[in-house]
């Protein structure tokens, strides 16, 4: 175990600074990730923050109907929380169909957002990792790269990221709201995440420093259609081969609302711009959906061991799509 400095701020304005004064430093809350990879020697934090105590651990309803979610929210009390189950069940399934019950119970909303986009060869210290130590090379690219990304990816890594929470943030629209030494921002969900380009070291566009404080999911009635979908290799506990997050709004037989992403197939959670673009104010039929989606997964790129995951995508998203639109009408 290599020594590591540790820290608990009362407030976020603490946190912020102990971080900024602690070069090395890395912010702790469940540490279902975080903690894994220091075991490994992956991370060696000069510093911990923890930020487990601090004030952001609630779900709240705001007067224009939407709903912010504190950073460490507990993911099993997020997926229980009636107003998700109710507006979001998208969020409520991606959340349960990630990890296990144990973890969880432990793991936060920004935690699961922070958790590292990698690959075992990211894990493996005897193995090169452009993401561990840039420039030392990718071992994926020439070595069993089955589970790995299919859009997006760069000759400096072709990892996928895990989360399925962060699938479901992305097609609802939701915000990443974050606090640092120089002031607060929010930014899109679909955009806190980074391809890797020339740079996979850097996961996300979150600035040194800076904390998530908490996510804010828009304004939802009951009743707007959505699910969440993951194909696997087993049945829990495993990362998804291919996920997709739909929410989908029928009015007189065309879509007036669609937000769509898919898991497992790229560095970050793919929201997919086509096909939305496709779909709106088209006919909420099975040939209007297949059509969009090839459109979308068109622009695949698959890699030698799994061009499998892009009819895999493809069949996740028709057949939610179908299941989620409204049967049509007898004549």
């Amino acid at each position: 175990m290599k020594a590591f400095g540790y820290v608990r701020p009362r407030t976020v304005e603490e946190a912020a600074e102990a971080y900024a004064a602690h070069p090395g430093a890395r912010y702790l809350a469940g540490g279902t990730n975080l903690v894994d990879l220091m075991k490994l020697g992956v991370e060696s934090p000069a510093v911990l923050v923890d930020i487990g105590r601090l004030p952001l651990d609630t779900v709240e309803e705001r007067p224009d109907g939407s709903l912010r979610v504190g950073a460490t929210v507990r993911n099993s009390d997020l997926a229980a929380h009636p107003l998700v189950r109710d507006r979001y069940p998208v969020l409520s399934q991606a959340l349960l169909a990630g990890a296990s019950g144990q973890l969880r119970n432990a793991a936060t909303t920004g935690g699961n957002l922070l958790q590292r986009t990698r690959c075992p060869y990211f894990q493996d210290l005897d193995k090169p990792c452009n993401k561990r130590v840039p420039g030392s090379g990718c071992a994926a690219l020439a070595g069993v790269h089955r589970d790995h990304a299919v859009f997006g990816h760069s000759d400096r890594c072709i990892a996928t990221h895990p989360s399925d929470m962060a699938v479901a943030l992305a097609a609802l629209d939701a915000r990443v709201e974050l606090y640092g030494t120089e002031g607060t921002r929010s930014i899109p969900v679909a955009d806190f995440h980074r391809l890797p380009g020339e740079h996979p070291e850097r996961d996300t566009e979150i600035r040194p420093g800076e904390l998530i404080t908490g996510v804010l999911l828009p304004a939802a009635r009951a009743g707007v259609p959505s699910a969440y979908r993951k194909a696997r290799d087993r049945a829990s506990y495993a990362f998804a081969l291919a996920s997709v997050a739909v929410v989908l709004r029928v009015a007189d037989g065309v879509v007036d609302q669609v937000g769509l992403a898919f898991g497992g197939l790229a560095h970050r959670p793919w929201r997919a711009h086509h096909a939305e673009t496709a779909l709106l104010g088209a006919a909420a039929t099975p040939p209007a959906f297949e059509g969009a989606i090839d459109l979308e997964l068109e622009r695949a790129e698959p890699l030698r061991d799994n061009a499998f995951k892009v009819p895999l995508a493809h069949n996740l998203a028709l057949d939610t799509l179908t299941r989620l639109a409204p049967a049509p009408s007898p004549v």
